[in-house]
Parts: C-alpha cells; sequence; structure tokens
C-alpha cells in the first residue's frame, strides 16, 4: 500500500489577475479606515518621503496564485518599495508581487467591532490574514492597530513566522522598510479626534501632515511679519524711515 505525502506546504504563483476576477467591493467596516489611512500617506507624502517609483495604497488588492487558485487581500494600507509603471492610459487594478514589481514590504489591518480575521491562520480557502501575508506573501512587517483603544502591535517576520515586536521606551516602534518610527497620537485631524497612527524619524521627530505644515508655515511667516513691524516701529522713533526711496 502506498502511503501518502505529507503536505510540505501550498504550491504559491504569481498570477496577473484575470479580466473577469471580480474583486471585492464591500463596504468599510469602520468610518474611521479611511482617514487613518490616508493620514498615514499624507504624512509621508508631506515630508517628501514617497517616490514615484512606490506603491503605497489601501483597500487594494494584492495578488498571490495559492495552489492554482486566484486569491486576492485587500489590506487597509500597504508600501511596496519599487513597483513597475503601468502603460500610459491603463488603471492599475491590483497588485501581484513579483510579477509587477518588489515584494510588498508592510501591510496594516485596521480593527473593528467584527473579527475579520487579521490574526487568522486558517491555511485552508479563504485563508486568514495572518496567514496569508506570512505565510504567502511573506511581508516583513504586519502591522494591526484598534483604533478606538489606541492599541497598536507590530510583527515582523523572523525565521518564516511573525514575531511581535516590542515598543520603545516612547511607546513606537521602528518600521525598518521606510526607516521610520510608528506610534499613537491622540488629536485632531480634519475635525476628528481620534487615536491616529503616525510617523517619527530617527531622531524623534514627528513628521507633520500637508495641513500642519501649512499652519506652520503661516505662523512663521507672521512671526517674520510682526519681527519686521517691530524693527520699523523702531527705526521711526529713532527718526529713522525704514522705507527709504
Amino acid at each position: 500500500m502506498v502511503q501518502a505525502q505529507p503536505r510540505t506546504g501550498p504550491v504559491i504563483t504569481w498570477p496577473p489577475l484575470p479580466d473577469d476576477f471580480k474583486l471585492l467591493d464591500d463596504p468599510v467596516e469602520n468610518i474611521q479606515q479611511p482617514p487613518l489611512a490616508a493620514a498615514l500617506t499624507d504624512a509621508l507624502g508631506a515630508a517628501q518621503r514617497i517616490r514615484p517609483e512606490m506603491l503605497i495604497g489601501s483597500n487594494f488588492g494584492l495578488v498571490a496564485g495559492v495552489d492554482s487558485e486566484t486569491v486576492v487581500k485587500a489590506p487597509d494600507w500597504f508600501y511596496v518599495p519599487q513597483a513597475n509603471p503601468v502603460p500610459e492610459g491603463v488603471v492599475r487594478r491590483s497588485y501581484t508581487p513579483s510579477r509587477e514589481g518588489d515584494p510588498v514590504a508592510i501591510v496594516m489591518e485596521f480593527l473593528s467591532a467584527d473579527d475579520n480575521g487579521e490574526l487568522s491562520i486558517r491555511a485552508l480557502p479563504p485563508y486568514g490574514k495572518l496567514y496569508f501575508y506570512e505565510q504567502i506573501l511573506q511581508v516583513p512587517v504586519y502591522v494591526i492597530y484598534e483604533p478606538m483603544g489606541g492599541r497598536l502591535e507590530v510583527r515582523h517576520l523572523q525565521g518564516g513566522r511573525y514575531e511581535l515586536q516590542p515598543a520603545d521606551v516612547a511607546g513606537r516602534f521602528w518600521i525598518e522598510p521606510l526607516g521610520l518610527f510608528l506610534g499613537v497620537w491622540r488629536g485632531e485631524r480634519l475635525a476628528q479626534t481620534l487615536n491616529w497612527l503616525r510617523w517619527w524619524d530617527a531622531d524623534g521627530n514627528l513628521l507633520l501632515w500637508s495641513a500642519e505644515q501649512a499652519e506652520a508655515e503661516r505662523q512663521r511667516a507672521e512671526a517674520e511679519r510682526q519681527r519686521a513691524d517691530r524693527l520699523a516701529a523702531l527705526l521711526r522713533a529713532q527718526g529713522i524711515d525704514p522705507d527709504p526711496v
């Protein structure tokens, strides 16, 4: 009698997304999720840390072939260091690592009240998200965030498995693919007070959002104008015309 051979793991391929593949069009589970993702990207852009070859997105399909089945997961936020450009006039519908560029370097999932498999290691269809990111895409950094309580977990791929990383003394986590710290900051953006995910550079400086940069520049210009006005008033008091013809 021939004994069955033990399964050694799924056969992984990198197919293009079939033209007739129907991507999920489900609404987000939480109204906070889109602003959280947008704020992460906005800060990177304001700090001029986004380059044309990068691919950064949210709720966008990441594709792999698993045992001849096309599997797509759409994380709440992800980062690819270098993706191949698409032809002019073509809209990118999804991203298949290896076929279309670099492996995915970071994925983030924002928890809602429902269990959507963020910690699932289910190795059969429908595959759990943790299993898919760890064993199929092999994403180096997996971030799980619960915004209501501001609870943040960061996992690094080590020896083929995700390992929880400890936070530093400031409660932040070093995200190697971007060379930045990630942490929680409570405050207001676009009239929403939330526990935001934010970036800090290696020196501990907060990466400002574009609106914060604009406000800082406005305050700087106002301070400069007031300084010039005080200097002009002082010169006039001394009988000196600050605006000679």
